[in-house]
């Protein structure tokens, strides 16, 4: 046999351990739940979890079915029937035709590739082609085209989803063309190619939705390719169908033979038109060139060199000299004219050379008098030995001897005249010399300028005309060697359009069809159904897997690894029949509801009285060794029913013949007193703020007659509940209390809410939570768990109240359980 502990309630001033102390819940409920943490692991839904979430939500799924179908019923009711015209194009190798090979057009033979059929393949669906197509066969004014764009353009879900920014304006609407297209015209393609290209885009893309282009393959054996391609076109009406299928091979066919010729149906005008262009362009610059050569009148010397170029060469070299001139001037000029020391720094300087330079010079004129006067002498002394000295020759040359020497002093004289004179000038009369040397120098130089100037210019013009006369002349044998290979050109391609052969071909024609093959309306609808269906499946799971309250007592045991005490069903969800009011009769109005929180009193054979007998038997065999003689019950968060609860769990306690009192430890929203009809004089606060003796206590104890019940409400209510709750007054009265009744049964606030409950917890044999069904959220109910095992409270279980029996939820684990009125109404059958 098991060895019972003694419960000892720890105070709320005793510091909490590390070490949780004994809890007879844990160990019993480890003893006969060992397989919480396995059993009810959170592993996701099984298959019937499955179905019950889709079950109970059944009308979800059936709605989304039933409305998607309906939709989609009447969507392809409303869509016309579609016909499908087909027609087979036939793709050859290219063969050159040998009687049209010459020197300059000569093609190579085609060899087998397998890319040039995929290249056709290709082309057949190109935007080329069917651009070709609509204006080869005026699709672009079909009334069948009109009505398909003008339908597209005017989409009314088109419309919604534009509104709300999810679409883009319409890509079938076509586009202005009087757009600028110049940004994008280059020299493959014009303008005018490019904005008419920009018009048909809409009527192309109708065709590209509809239009089908593949190879055809034998499957008779095995797999084979050919050389046929299938084109198929779908439309709702069967004529414009065949047409446009036919009309792509048409086009097909005509277009390869243009290329393989070379030629188009532009080609011809181009180049007629071009050959025109040239003739006249020449006969322009011949004309152009004769004038030129009128006007452009160009002297030329021998050689390439014009009698303007050889007057501009001495200019240019007297330019340079002028230059050279007026540098030096200018130089002396602005040195002298910087300063005073400068100027006589220039005189100093003048002086030196001028002196030097006459020394110079009279040096080299005493030298040559000196030689020409020993030769005189010479010549007197030869001629002495033939004549007298008063003979003539010999007075000539004494006169000449003489000459030589008066030039010699006239001379040396003179120079000693300028160099006094050179002396006595001064520095700014040599400055105005110096200017004047200057300004004579420029004037030379800018004379010779303006000549070579002009000089120059005429020989610039000379030079452009030159290179216009050139010009020209290139520009007329260009075009003339242009002209003659456009004549060969045009010859070679009337020749080539007329005796080339085409290797693609239509194979066959397409016919209008006389059945549609579309919608298929049938499998769009099954579709549409099962896809639904499975949709509404999910989205019942998504809600059942969003849903966070708890319903079940399995969820409460496989979340908070608690024992689940009882389930107590609502009263809306009972037999209207069961429901007695107090002190009623059974002649009572089956519309009339009874005091929920006294109906195990009023009604003691229901199935929510035997529900809470059920929970009396848990809780006397919660602990070991005897049963809680305190006893809290609470729950997490308001409006769970925990009044009720405690209540009818005291009744049912009081039923055994146990003395037990009910304590309304709530002092914010006391309810106790409104349940039984008393006064909330004295109360739970008037003891506890008071020095109260034992007797006084249980003077304060008030008795139910119908129930047998004894009532302690809360009392007046405190500014400071909390502080009561957790003081010393509290504690000992909970032991004054458990001397005097079996059961001392605590109604407390929500402990998530308030610490009231938290602090009653501590001072309790047992405590019981009170869990809402389909209203308490799992984080709360877990948070409020845990903070009653942070104080080491004794949970001994957990009560789910408020059951829906009508829920599919709760239908299938507590029908069998809660329908035994039938039992009941057989006893009252047979007594």
């Amino acid at each position: 046999m098991k060895e019972s502990r003694e419960i000892v309630p720890r105070p709320i001033n005793e510091p909490f351990e590390l070490e949780r102390p004994f809890n007879p819940h844990l160990v019993a409920g480890t003893e006969r739940y060992p397989g919480y943490r396995d059993a009810f692991a959170q592993e996701g839904f099984g298959l019937l979890e499955y179905w019950r979430a889709i079950r109970k939500r059944l009308w979800l799924v059936i709605g989304i079915a039933v409305l998607a179908t309906t939709a989609a019923a009447i969507y392809v009711a409303r869509k016309p029937n579609i016909y499908q015209a087909r027609s087979i194009v036939q793709v050859d190798l290219e063969q050159a035709n040998p009687d049209l090979i010459t020197s300059d057009r000569q093609r190579p033979v085609s060899a087998p590739d397998p890319s040039y059929f995929n290249t056709q393949l290709q082309l057949l669906s190109s935007d080329t082609l069917l651009r070709r197509v609509i204006k080869d066969h005026n699709l672009d004014v079909n009334k069948d085209f009109q009505d398909e764009m003008n339908k597209g353009s005017s989409s009314t879900l088109r419309s919604m989803l534009k509104a709300v920014g999810l679409a883009s304006d319409d890509p079938k609407k076509p586009a202005d063309t009087n757009s600028d297209t110049s940004l994008v015209s280059s020299s493959l393609i014009s303008a005018d190619e490019i904005a008419d290209a920009i018009r048909l885009a809409p009527y192309v893309t109708i065709i590209q939705q509809n239009l089908f282009v593949e190879p055809v393959r034998d499957a008779r054996a095995t797999f084979k390719d050919t050389r046929l391609i299938e084109v198929t076109y779908r439309h709702t009406n069967p004529e414009l169908a065949a047409f446009v299928a036919n009309g792509i091979g048409e086009s097909f066919t005509t277009y390869n033979q243009e290329r393989r010729s070379g030629t188009s149906r532009k080609t011809s005008d181009f180049l007629q038109q071009r050959i025109a262009d040239l003739q006249t362009q020449i006969r322009t610059d011949e004309v152009n060139l004769v004038e030129l050569k009128k006007d452009k009148g160009i002297l030329k010397t021998d050689g390439e060199s014009t009698l303007v170029m050889a007057q501009l060469s001495t200019l240019n070299r007297q330019l340079l000299e002028a230059e050279n001139d007026r540098k030096l001037a200018e130089a002396e000029f602005n040195a002298a004219s910087r300063s005073p020391e400068s100027s006589r720094s220039l005189v100093e300087d003048k002086l030196a050379r001028f002196i030097t330079e006459q020394e110079n010079s009279i040096r080299e004129l005493r030298t040559d008098v000196g030689k020409r006067t020993a030769e005189l002498r010479a010549t007197r002394d030869r001629l002495l030995e033939v004549f007298k000295e008063t003979a003539p020759e010999i007075k000539e040359i004494d006169r000449q001897i003489e000459s030589l020497d008066l030039s010699l002093a006239s001379a040396m004289t003179k120079n000693r005249l300028e160099l006094e004179e050179f002396r006595n000038r001064s520095s700014s009369v040599l400055l105005e010399s110096l200017r004047t040397n200057y300004l004579k120098t420029k004037e030379r130089e800018d004379k010779i300028r303006v000549t070579y100037n002009q000089k120059y210019s005429e020989a610039q013009g000379q030079n452009i005309g030159a290179v216009q006369i050139r010009l020209l002349e290139q520009n007329i044998e260009t075009n003339k060697g242009f002209l003659d290979n456009l004549r060969k050109q045009e010859s070679s391609n009337d020749i080539a359009a007329k005796g080339s052969d085409n290797n693609i071909s239509v194979a066959a024609f397409a016919i209008p069809p006389d059945k549609p093959i579309g919608p298929r309306r049938l499998m769009t609808v099954f579709a549409v159904l099962m896809l639904s269906t499975l949709f509404g499946m999910g989205l019942a799971l998504a809600f059942e897997y969003l849903d966070d309250t708890i319903k079940t007592t399995e969820e409460i045991e496989g979340l908070l690894q608690l024992p689940a005490l009882a389930a107590i069903p609502s009263i809306d969800s009972m037999p209207r029949r069961r429901l007695l009011l107090v002190g009623k009769n059974d002649n009572s109005e089956p519309d009339d509801v009874a005091n929920s929180e006294l109906l195990i009193h009023a009604d003691p054979r229901s199935a929510l009285a035997e529900a809470y007998r059920q929970l009396r038997t848990s809780i006397l065999l919660s602990t070991a060794g005897h049963a809680p003689k305190s006893l809290l019950i609470t729950s997490s968060l308001p409006s769970e029913g925990k009044t009720t609860t405690a209540t009818n769990t005291a009744i049912s306690l009081a039923q055994t013949g146990a003395s037990v009192l009910i304590i309304d430890g709530d002092m914010r929203r006391p309810r106790l007193h409104s349940v039984f009809g008393i006064e909330n004089g004295d109360g739970l606060s008037t003891i506890l703020s008071s020095e109260l003796s034992e007797a006084e206590i249980l003077g304060l104890v008030k008795t139910d007659e119908g129930t047998k019940l004894n009532l302690l409400t809360s009392g007046p209510i405190p500014p400071n509940p909390a502080e009561l709750i957790g003081s010393e007054q509290m504690a000992n009265l909970m032991k004054i209390l458990s001397k005097h009744f079996t059961h001392v049964v605590v109604d407390s606030p929500p402990i998530t809410s308030f610490t009231d409950g938290v602090l009653v917890a501590s001072m309790v044999d047992a405590v019981v939570l009170v869990v809402h069904s389909g209203k308490s959220s799992r984080q709360v109910v877990r948070r409020a768990r845990q903070l009653l095992s942070d104080v080491g409270a004794r949970i001994v279980g957990v009560v789910l109240n408020n059951v829906n029996l009508n829920s599919k939820d709760n239908y299938y684990y507590y029908q069998s359980y809660y329908h035994r009125d039938n039992y009941f109404r057989s006893d009252e059958k047979e007594d």
